[in-house]
C-alpha cells in the first residue's frame, strides 16, 4: 500500500499544481477589478489538497468545483445560512465561472438530510422533453440514429431547464437566509468580471468549432474574436441581469415570462438544428420529490436519487453484489478486488440498460433491482477467477412483467457536484449539469442551454420491443448522476458525488469502497486512481494505475484501456470530532470549512 500511495502522490502532482494555479488565477493581483479576494481558509484548503490531505473543520463545510463558488458558499454558512442557502449561492457562481458544466439552463438532482428531523428527501430537478417530442427525435428520415453531435448542437437536444425551479424549491423547504441576497456576489462577479480559470480556457479552446456556430455564444466565449486566456477578466452583464430577475421575482420569468419566451425563440430558431420546445413546456414544468433509494452495505445505508436517475440504483447494485466479498482484506492494490468491482459494475450496467428510466412513464422494478436475494443470486456469477465472458441483464422481481429492449443512449462527461454540511446538522449532495460540455452551445441571456435530451436512447425499439429510456413527450431522460449520502445509525457519515457522464457511477462507488472498505480518508479516496468497467472494456486512469495491475487484469481476460478519467468528486466525511473534506485533484475544486 505504501508504494501505491507514493505513486499517487507523485503522479497526481501535476493536477494538484493545476488546482493551485486556479487559486492563483482568482487572486486580485492576477484577476483585476471585481474579484473576490480568496480567504486564508481557501488558500489553506488548496494547500491541503495539493499535499493530498483532507481539510478539517468542526462546524460546517462546503466542497464544489471552483474556489470562487466555494468562497461565496462559505460566506453564506459563516453568516448562519443553511446548506440549501449555500447551494443557491454556489450554483449561481458556478453558472458564471464554470458555464460548461452547469447553470440555469440545466437541471440537477438533490439529496437532503434534515438535521432536525433525521429525514432524507430527494428532489428531482431533471429536464423534461417537450410535448411535441417523439421517440424518433434523434433519428433521421430512414429511422437511423443521428450522429451524437448532429443531435447535440442546436435546439433539438434542449430539454426544459429544471435548475431555477429546484433552487427555489430547496430554499423554500430548508433555507434561512434571504433569497435575494444569495445572488449578490454572483451578480457582482458577472458585472465586474471574473478571472478565467485554466479549465475553462482549455475547454473553450477544445470546443471552438462548435462554440462559434451561434453568434451569442461566439461573442461571449471569444471576446474580440480571441480565445480567453487564463487569468483574463471575463464579464457577463447579461447573466448579471438574469440573476437580478431571479433574485427579485423568483423562477417565474424562466417558466412563464420574458426569459421563457427567449428560451423558446432560441431553441426553435437554432440554425440548422431547431428544436420543438414551446412556451407551454416551460409553463408546466415542476420539481418532483422522489422516494430515496437506500441500499445496505457493511452496516451503512448508501442513499441517493432514484429514477429517472440510475445513480443510486446502479451504485447500490454494485455495492450489494460486492457485499459477500472481503474487499477490505484484499486491499486497494489487489487485482482480485478490481476484478470483482469491474464485473459487479458490468452486471449492474446490464440491468441499468434494460430497466432504468423515468418511473412516471416506465414501471421500473426499483425494489427488485436492489432486493438482497436478487443481488446474492447475481453475486454468484462473480465467484470465478476470470473476467465474465458475457454479461446479460438479470430478472428482478416485477409487480408486473414487461418486455424491454436494451438502451442505446450516449452520455459524455461534464456536469458538476456540490457537497455541503451546515452548522445545523443538515447535509446536501447535489449533482448539477447541462450534460455535454457547453450543452447545446445555445446561449440565452448569459447562460447556456442544456442538451439533456440526448440522454434518451437514440433508438426507440429493437425487434419490436420498446426501449425503456426512449424519448416521450414530457418524459425525463435517464441520468447517471449519483448524489449520495451514506448513513450510519440514521446519521450522515459521508456526503459525496461527481460529474463524469455514465462513469459517475463508477467514480462514486470506488470512493465509497475506498473510504468504507480500505479505510482511506476522503482526500485519499477521491484521489485514488480510477478503474471503471461499464460495458466490458476496463478503463484505467492513464499514468496512475501500475503496469502490474493492468497486466493482472488483462491476464484475467479483461480488455484494458488506459484513458483520461476526469472526475470531479467532492466528498465530506462526518465524524465524532468534526468534518473532513476532500476535493478531486483532477479539477479545480476545493473543500472549505470552519
Amino acid at each position: 500500500m505504501r508504494r501505491f500511495i507514493l505513486c499517487l502522490s507523485l503522479c497526481l502532482l501535476p493536477v494538484a499544481l493545476a488546482a493551485q494555479q486556479a487559486a492563483d488565477a482568482v487572486e486580485p493581483e492576477a484577476a483585476g477589478a471585481g474579484q473576490v479576494a480568496v480567504s486564508e481558509q481557501t488558500l489553506h484548503a488548496l494547500e491541503a489538497k495539493a499535499a493530498g490531505r483532507p481539510v478539517e473543520a468542526k462546524d460546517w463545510m462546503v466542497a464544489a468545483a471552483n474556489p470562487l463558488a466555494v468562497e461565496v458558499g462559505a460566506r453564506v454558512l459563516e453568516q448562519g445560512g443553511t446548506a440549501a442557502d449555500a447551494m443557491v449561492a454556489v450554483q449561481a457562481v458556478l453558472g458564471l465561472v464554470e458555464p460548461q458544466s452547469s447553470g440555469l439552463g440545466g437541471g440537477a438532482f438533490l439529496v437532503w438530510y434534515d438535521g432536525e428531523s433525521g429525514e432524507l428527501t430527494t428532489l428531482d430537478g431533471r429536464e423534461t422533453a417537450p410535448l411535441a417530442a417523439t421517440p424518433r427525435l434523434f433519428q433521421d428520415e430512414a429511422g437511423e440514429p443521428l450522429d451524437f453531435y448532429d443531435a447535440v448542437v442546436g435546439g433539438r437536444s434542449v430539454g426544459v431547464p429544471g435548475t431555477p425551479a429546484l433552487l427555489k424549491a430547496a430554499h423554500e423547504a430548508w433555507g434561512r437566509s434571504e433569497w435575494t441576497g444569495l445572488f449578490d456576489e454572483a451578480i457582482r462577479l458577472a458585472d465586474e468580471g471574473f478571472a478565467v480559470s485554466p479549465r475553462l480556457s482549455t475547454m473553450v479552446a477544445g470546443d471552438a468549432v462548435r462554440l462559434t456556430r451561434f453568434a451569442p455564444t461566439r461573442a461571449y466565449f471569444f471576446p474580440e474574436g480571441k480565445l480567453p486566456e487564463v487569468g483574463q477578466v471575463l464579464k457577463n452583464p447579461d447573466y448579471a441581469e438574469t440573476l437580478r430577475t431571479l433574485a427579485s421575482e423568483g423562477p417565474a420569468p424562466f417558466y412563464t415570462g420574458d426569459i421563457a419566451q427567449d428560451i423558446v425563440a432560441t431553441v426553435q430558431g437554432a440554425p440548422g438544428n431547431p428544436g420543438v420546445m414551446e412556451e407551454i413546456d416551460l409553463a408546466i414544468y415542476s420539481v418532483k420529490e422522489r422516494a430515496p433509494v437506500c441500499v445496505p452495505y457493511r452496516g451503512y445505508e448508501v442513499c441517493g436519487m432514484g429514477p429517472p436517475s440510475s445513480g443510486a440504483l446502479t451504485v447500490g447494485q454494485i455495492l450489494g453484489l460486492l457485499a459477500p466479498f472481503d474487499l477490505a482484506g484484499m486491499g486497494a492494490e489487489s487485482a482480485e478486488a478490481w476484478r470483482l468491482i469491474g464485473d459487479a459494475s458490468r452486471l449492474a450496467f446490464a440491468d441499468r440498460g434494460r430497466y432504468m428510466a423515468d418511473t412516471d412513464y416506465v414501471p421500473v422494478p426499483v425494489e427488485g433491482l436492489v432486493e438482497p436475494g436478487y443481488l446474492a443470486e447475481r453475486a454468484e456469477l462473480l465467484k470465478g477467477e476470470a473476467a465474465l465472458e458475457a454479461v446479460e441483464p438479470g430478472a428482478p422481481e416485477y409487480d408486473h412483467a414487461l418486455n424491454w429492449a436494451d438502451d442505446a443512449s450516449i452520455e459524455f462527461p461534464s456536469t458538476s457536484h456540490i457537497s455541503i454540511v451546515d452548522g445545523y446538522g443538515n447535509a446536501l449532495s447535489m449533482t448539477t449539469t447541462i450534460e455535454n460540455g457547453f450543452g447545446s452551445r445555445l446561449m440565452v441571456r448569459g447562460f447556456l442551454l442544456n442538451n439533456e435530451l440526448t440522454d434518451f436512447s437514440f433508438t426507440s425499439h429493437e425487434d419490436g420491443r420498446p426501449v425503456a429510456n426512449r424519448v416521450e413527450p414530457g418524459k425525463r431522460p435517464r441520468s447517471s448522476m449519483a448524489p449520495t449520502i451514506v448513513l450510519k445509525d440514521g446519521k450522515p457519515v459521508l456526503v459525496v458525488g461527481s460529474p463524469g457522464g455514465s462513469r459517475i457511477i463508477g467514480y462514486v462507488a470506488k470512493t465509497i469502497i475506498a473510504h468504507l472498505d480500505w479505510g482511506m480518508d476522503v482526500q485519499e479516496a477521491v484521489a485514488l486512481p480510477h478503474l471503471v468497467n461499464r460495458f466490458g472494456t476496463y478503463d484505467v486512469e492513464g499514468g496512475l494505475v501500475s503496469d502490474e495491475l493492468v497486466g493482472a487484469l488483462a491476464g484475467m481476460g479483461f480488455e484494458v484501456n488506459r484513458n483520461v478519467l476526469t472526475s470531479g468528486l467532492h466528498a465530506i466525511s462526518v465524524q465524532e470530532g468534526g468534518l473532513l473534506g476532500g476535493a478531486d485533484p483532477r479539477r479545480e475544486g476545493v473543500a472549505v470549512g470552519r
